[in-house]
């Protein structure tokens, strides 16, 4: 090297200077942007990214499932043990962090276990009372954040069956202090007169961030006038409330409350966001699925579309301000409310990339949007409905339906519908078809009965959709059983129960209305669906050819009805959802029977099965730990659908990484 070269030299060991002086400035604004990139293959929140309830793990595929055998299993040791009138049912999906997987119970424990082994490492009870007789029974999970807080930096968030919510410290469990009351946040406040037990956070809150976004569950058919179903969004450290938004319009400046005839807004409730509410972080928007306003089959005392109510709904991340809307049913006494949780993706779909939300619905259709306009990616219309013949009731006159083919059965039951296993006990459903109200979806509630096909469990409910947004494909698990509906009049409840009986029917008050609600779904003499089978079936969707893919049945019956029939595969009814691995595979639980099984994203196979004690109403994840890919679900059962109750968490992996 000559001195003529020196200059040239400093000169290049002055720019590496610079540039490592900016590389390191853009490590620190950035490094929790690439930590976040870096642990993308560990689920952080309630279906996970964008709520997709889609894994980029590759690790377990469609060619090595042979050597998936179970890794380790928990048990919580919550049963509803104590409750003098508490249902079960543990629908928590876990979430990773740290080496650990955080899920939560029906009783509102929140459980960290090591994700290695399954071991517990702490523990949080919420200590509900057990005195009082709650309207729900589930926990969907909680959520993580991290930040800079000195008390607990690392913090994990529970919303309760009382309407609190508890912000723990994710390292040890206990109660970040900073937060609220001693770690808690009392949400019953303002939401007008509040039953102990009636109002409840049942999903898990949402992180955007630094503020935690959360809905409410409100047990419906009491009244006309209930809790509002009120969203607020709490400041994550100190648990102060940054801005709240009602559903239900307050105030007649606001353009959706002319929709609620005579001022109504101000005397109804509900409506309010129980399934789990997602963030775009990108554009600040938090999105809602609003449920029906109370009560849900009767809309007498709140004429008029009732806006806002069973909606998609943008608000603003910073203000709370509605962005846009689109109402998937108008003035909903159904009980469809819309039960999945807004789903992100990228949609390519005639001839464009469309950056888009959709949703699952009760009614069996898959509405797409644009996320930062609303506007429809799938053309929807209104078409002519049916009208209600019922004093004091006014539908309306039209509905929206997506241009996406229906996922379920919408058409009136008709005679070559019918099931059964003998002839008694077809002709018990025959009877009862003949004498119902029956003319497919959107037929109203009647004195004389109504079958509502889709029934009011859905088509889709919360367990929502799987999205593969490279594939461009979507999987729901869809449920084809109609239901039951009567509206009695007040002096007509005991000839009601003299002419059908007391089993097995669902009785509300509705106080308020002049009318008693019944409902339940239509069964046989001998407990089966009247339909013919399949009664849930798992649906792949092509969103960019917006057509369906493929079907199976999903489930057979062996669990809810054994001895009684034969181990066919015809389906069988359920709660829960799937999950998309990027290798192909879909896991799926969420049906009245105790299996755990993957399926061929590409084709419907079923590929792999797994006996569980019981079954398995929740949602799959995926995490990465050391290495190693682990697919985890709870199984615990349902009391309303007479399943067994259960306290498990399983774990699987792979054979060959479970020994040296």
């Amino acid at each position: 090297m000559t001195n003529a070269s020196l200059p040239h030299t400093t000169a290049i060991r002055a720019l590496l200077i610079l540039a490592v002086a900016v590389c390191v400035a853009l490590v620190l604004v950035f490094a929790p942007v690439l930590a976040l990139a870096q642990n993308a293959s560990a689920q952080h929140s309630y279906g996970g990214v964008d709520g997709r309830q889609f894994s980029p793990l590759r690790q377990i595929r469609p060619d090595n499932l042979d050597q998936l055998e179970l890794a380790w299993r928990f048990q919580t040791g919550d049963l509803g043990q104590g409750f003098a009138r508490k249902r079960h049912s543990m629908q928590a999906q876990p979430v990773y962090w740290n080496g650990l997987l955080f899920i939560s119970t029906s009783s509102n424990w929140v459980i960290a276990v090591d994700a290695a082994t399954g071991a517990e490492r702490w523990r949080f009870d919420a200590e509900l009372p057990k005195d009082i007789s709650y309207a729900e029974s589930a926990s969907r999970g909680v959520s993580l954040w991290h930040g800079d807080s000195e008390v607990c930096p690392d913090r994990v968030f529970l919303g309760t069956l009382l309407g609190q919510v508890f912000a723990l410290n994710a390292l040890t469990g206990e109660p970040c202090t900073d937060f609220g009351n001693n770690g808690q946040v009392d949400l019953t406040i303002d939401v007008g007169e509040v039953s102990p037990g009636e109002y409840g956070i049942t999903s898990p809150p949402a992180v955007l961030g630094d503020q935690l976004i959360v809905g409410s569950a409100i047990g419906d058919n009491r009244a006309a006038r209930l809790e509002r179903g009120i969203v607020r969004s709490l400041d994550v450290r100190t648990g102060a409330i940054h801005w709240s938004w009602d559903p239900i319009p307050a105030s007649s400046d606001d353009p959706a409350y002319a929709s609620w005839a005579d001022g109504s807004a101000l005397v109804t409730g509900a409506a309010n966001v129980w399934p789990p509410i997602t963030v775009d972080t990108g554009n600040n928007l938090v999105f809602l699925s609003t449920g029906s306003p109370s009560p849900d089959f009767y809309g007498g005392e709140r004429l008029g579309d009732n806006h806002y109510a069973n909606s998609l709904v943008a608000l603003d991340g910073s203000s709370g301000q509605v962005r846009w809307w689109q109402q998937l049913v108008h003035h909903d006494v159904w009980d469809y409310d819309i039960p999945s949780q807004p789903t992100l993706t990228t949609i390519q779909y005639n001839g464009q990339q469309h950056q888009a939300v959709a949703v699952v619905t009760k009614t069996g259709m898959l509405y797409a949007f644009d996320r930062l306009r609303g506007e429809p990616v799938y053309a929807v219309e209104e078409k002519p409905v049916p009208a209600s013949a019922v004093p004091g009731e006014q539908l309306s006159p039209t509905q929206p339906f997506s241009s996406f083919p229906a996922l379920a059965n919408q058409s009136p039951v008709s005679r070559d519908d019918l099931f059964g296993l003998t002839f008694l006990d077809k002709r018990s459903c025959v009877r009862i078809q003949r004498s119902a109200r029956n003319e497919g979806i959107f037929t109203p509630p009647s004195f004389q009965g109504s079958i509502m096909n889709p029934s009011y469990a859905g088509g889709s409910n919360w367990g929502g959709m799987a999205v593969d947004s490279e594939r461009q494909i979507a999987v729901a698990n869809i449920n084809q059983i109609p239901a039951l509906v009567h509206l009695i009049p007040r002096d007509g409840l005991q000839a009601f129960y003299e002419e059908h009986g007391e089993d097995d029917w669902e009785v509300a008050e509705q106080r308020g209305t002049p009318y008693y609600m019944a409902r339940k779904i239509f069964l046989s003499s001998l407990g089966l669906p009247c339909t013919k089978p399949p009664w849930n079936k798992l649906v792949a969707m092509d969103l960019a050819n917006a057509s369906i893919l493929w079907e199976v049945p999903l489930g057979t019956v062996r669990d809810l009805a054994p001895g009684l029939v034969p181990n066919f595969n015809w389906g069988a009814p359920g709660m829960g959802g799937p999950l998309i691995t990027a290798s192909g595979l879909i896991v799926i639980g969420a049906v009245t029977e105790h299996v755990l099984r993957i399926f061929d994203l590409n084709n419907g196979e079923e590929l792999w099965t797994y006996d569980l004690p019981t079954a398995a109403m929740a949602l799959p994840m995926s995490y990465e730990h050391e290495g190693e890919q682990y697919i985890a679900i709870v199984a615990g059962g349902h009391d309303n659908l007479d399943m067994p109750r259960g306290d498990y968490l399983y774990a699987f992996k792979l054979l060959s990484l479970n020994t040296p």
